[in-house]
């Protein structure tokens, strides 16, 4: 099934909760999320509110909320994104999460679907 074509009804949490990543992996789920949203070189108000609701689930703290806010300003760095890090319990939780994030908009570039069908990929 073609990406774009996911169910928007799924719960982003659905494989484990947000919340119960250590700080490591929050962070590194939070760049991909980051990185998908300038997947197509625009990050748009629905995709900065999603941004937001995620930052609100993990419960961050101030300073570590302000820093994944600024990937929305400018995007991470690709350096610091590499899918082989991904603990594989928690490969299901990034996928759902990216997924939402390309979603998010209502369009999916594509650029878009084939950075998801890649990470998809590369995580199988």
């Amino acid at each position: 099934m073609p990406p774009w074509r996911l169910s928007r009804g799924r719960n982003i949490g659905a494989a484990m909760k947000l919340n119960e990543l250590n700080p490591e992996d929050r962070h590194r789920l939070l760049r991909f999320v980051c990185s998908f949203a300038w997947a197509d070189l625009e990050v748009v108000d629905s995709e900065r509110e999603m941004l937001r609701r995620l930052i609100s689930q993990m419960d961050l703290e101030a300073e570590e909320a302000e820093e994944v806010s600024g990937w929305i300003s400018h995007p991470p760095d690709p350096a610091s994104i590499d899918p082989q890090d991904i603990p594989l319990e928690h490969r299901e939780l990034f996928l759902d999460t990216v997924k939402k994030m390309i979603l998010a908009d209502g369009h999916v570039a594509d650029g878009e679907a084939e950075n998801l069908l890649l990470l998809k990929m590369m995580l199988n």
